[in-house]
């Protein structure tokens, strides 16, 4: 199926809520979630560290370090299973990538803060391939000032994949808020281009 725009203003989002069949989306939950060299690193919010609400690992070509947070990371070299996601996501996104973000939820507890991917390195228009596998979390999208629209709410189910380019962070916050529902670990990577640093 292919990607659907989404219509918001200010924003180009556009997704594919079976871009994964379902087994094969199960399939690549249990092997990365064994596979990827996890960590929990602390964040500083308010002058005290706290741990982040997820576990993260960041990999890529070996130019594309990212600092966001006031975390800097290194990429660890592509995986096998993530090279050929990061080339099936670019044909789907008619993009090219050099990183990848994962972030594992491990239930309704692990959470991302509201937030926008406009790090300098990503440049001022960058194209976020965001790809879910596992349990469905809902996505969250406010307007930033200057933009008066009310919130938008999205479904992320296993297997789908939301593509957002354009002016879409410069106008966007997004977040995946915690949850009291029972749910399993659901697991995202975002593709993305990061340029060299320094």
């Amino acid at each position: 199926m292919p990607l659907t725009p989404i219509p918001l203003p200010g924003a180009d989002l556009q997704f594919d809520p079976a871009f994964l069949p379902e087994a094969e989306a199960a399939a690549l939950l249990a092997s990365l979630t064994a596979g990827v060299a996890w960590e929990q690193r602390n964040i500083r919010l308010f002058g005290q560290e706290f741990p982040q609400p997820r576990l993260t690992a960041w990999y890529g070509d070996a130019e594309a370090r990212y600092t966001y947070s006031n975390l800097t990371w290194e990429p660890r070299p592509w995986t096998p299973t993530l090279q050929a996601l990061r080339q099936r996501v670019e044909a789907a996104a008619n993009a090219r990538f050099n990183s990848v973000l994962l972030n594992l939820y491990r239930d309704g507890r692990d959470s991302m803060g509201w937030h926008a991917d406009d790090e300098p390195e990503l440049g001022p228009t960058p194209i976020i391939a965001s790809l879910s596998l596992g349990a469905l979390r809902r996505f969250r999208l406010r307007a930033r000032a200057g933009l008066a629209h009310p919130p938008l709410s999205l479904d992320l189910p296993s297997g789908s994949l939301l593509l957002m380019r354009g002016a879409t962070q410069q106008n966007w916050q997004h977040a995946l808020p915690k949850t009291t529902r029972l749910l399993g670990p659901r697991l995202n990577l975002t593709f993305r281009w990061v340029a060299g640093q320094a």
